[in-house]
């Protein structure tokens, strides 16, 4: 197998196909996105084969697995969070001021950032009220836990569960793709 047998190939990509799919799955829950990544990370075994040790195979082939996994939702994460930062400009201008008063970059900047307001407000107003305070509060007003619950009158844990909850819905609801 270590020199290019592809039957043998394909018969370890049938015996450990459905193992690793679920490997990666129940770090990134999407099936779209498992299904993808299960197809880099057979590539990558296919390449990485010259290199293994003789070590216990399914071992290996797992680390690949999630090592990829964990990059793929650290990536994630990270573009969802530049997505929330270039959100947060535009929400505190139109907290504070009630409209713009960007400096001018030029026409286009000022009706791209105009029309990428009235998007995050059109979606704002999509969010159910309980996750709408909640969200705004940590995200918008950086309130702690601990001053968003003594705000409520509820427990650090509401918050940190109704947190949870709100992200999940946005996670849901909407898509990165609607912001660019």
């Amino acid at each position: 197998m270590l020199n290019g047998d592809e039957a043998a190939f394909r018969e370890l990509v049938a015996t450990y196909r459905q193992y690793l799919f679920q490997t990666i799955y129940a770090i990134v829950r999407h099936t779209k996105d498992a299904e993808d990544l299960s197809q880099d990370v057979w590539s990558r075994i296919y390449f990485s084969l010259p290199q293994y040790q003789m070590k216990g195979l399914k071992t290996w082939m797992t680390r690949i697995a999630v090592n990829r996994a964990i990059d793929f939702k650290r990536s994630a994460s990270r573009r969802r969070e530049e997505m929330t930062s270039e959100m947060e400009i535009p929400m505190q201008a139109v907290q504070t001021a009630g409209t713009l008063s960007f400096s001018s970059n030029g026409v286009e900047h000022e009706v791209l950032m105009k029309e990428t307001t009235e998007l995050v407000r059109q979606k704002l107003h999509q969010i159910p009220a309980n996750y709408h305070e909640v969200l705004t509060a940590y995200y918008i007003q950086h309130q702690s836990y601990q001053d968003i619950a003594n705000a409520h009158g509820v427990t650090v844990k509401t918050i940190e569960s109704k947190l949870y909850r709100a992200k999940q819905w946005l996670r849901n609801n909407w898509k990165e793709e609607d912001f660019m």
